[in-house]
């Protein structure tokens, strides 16, 4: 679970703003972009478009809360009708890595409280209530990945790594227990301290001070029983039924960046997750 909710104000990346305080990517142009062959694509054109939108992203040309230059401008540029070119920006919204404010235009997505809630965060009360749960950090420290975690990460069995514990509490009851796991050669720089203050969601702090983006996550879940120190954690009894759940969070190219294992208290609570048909 990304229950890493806090209260205060979420400052946008420096590294996407000018000394003027003006966002550097919303200064830039479609120009950025080149034309589309469509002779020599290899499959259909408006996932060409997505494909060269999405590489503007990752490589920085655009960073989260940039504005992306408009629908027709973009059209234009890459030599596409505006109706494939919103093929592939609809795609792009639904994978949430960009976002369209009404009346202002369309912008990189960044991670913030409400898209934690909504996408990443999927235990309510079992009457339905949602809400940001209140986070609590256990432990932070130096520590080699287990072969569990190498493994979901696609690296070597201990190799340096950043251990963390939380404990999430919704109506004053912990809830969920996580561990998580990130690979201490893509976190450089982390410490207690700017993890423990962080203004915002994990994610929130994965993107704007260490340029990762989680863009989704593969989940694998399991009934298991409390052990010793989960049932502490959680204040529930040694071997009561719990629910875990293994999740590798995935950046572009489906590059795995945290392993995380959270094991949920499903007494008053459900996990709960809205399927949709592929489109």
């Amino acid at each position: 679970m990304e229950g890493e909710y806090h209260n205060r104000a979420m400052p946008l990346a420096s590294n996407a703003m000018r000394s003027n305080g003006t966002p550097a990517a919303a200064r830039r142009s479609a120009d950025a972009f080149r034309p589309i062959a469509p002779e020599a694509a290899d499959m259909p054109l408006y996932r060409v478009v997505k494909r060269a939108l999405l590489q503007a992203i990752e490589d920085g040309a655009y960073p989260p809360g940039a504005a992306l230059p408009n629908e027709t401008a973009l059209a234009t540029t890459f030599g596409v009708s505006i109706g494939t070119l919103r093929h592939a920006v609809d795609e792009l919204a639904a994978d949430h890595i960009i976002v369209r404010r009404q009346g202002r235009g369309t912008f990189v997505a960044t991670h913030n409280a409400d898209r934690f809630l909504f996408q990443f965060f999927h235990v309510e009360r079992s009457d339905g209530l949602r809400e940001s749960p209140t986070v609590e950090l256990l432990s932070f420290e130096r520590a080699r990945l287990d072969d569990d975690a190498a493994l979901a990460l696609g690296v070597g069995a201990g190799e340096a790594a950043f251990a963390i514990e939380t404990r999430l509490s919704l109506q004053g009851r912990a809830v969920v227990y996580d561990r998580i796991a990130i690979p201490a050669a893509l976190f450089k720089g982390l410490t207690e301290k700017r993890f423990r203050e962080r203004p915002s969601t994990i994610y929130h702090l994965y993107q704007t001070e260490f340029g990762i983006t989680v863009l989704r996550a593969h989940e694998r879940l399991r009934a298991a029983s409390a052990e010793r120190n989960v049932a502490r954690v959680l204040a529930l009894p040694h071997g009561a039924p719990v629910l875990q759940v293994r999740r590798t969070a995935l950046t572009f190219g489906d590059k795995p960046v945290e392993f995380r294992v959270s094991t949920v208290n499903t007494a008053h609570h459900d996990y709960v997750n809205l399927l949709t048909r592929p489109t």
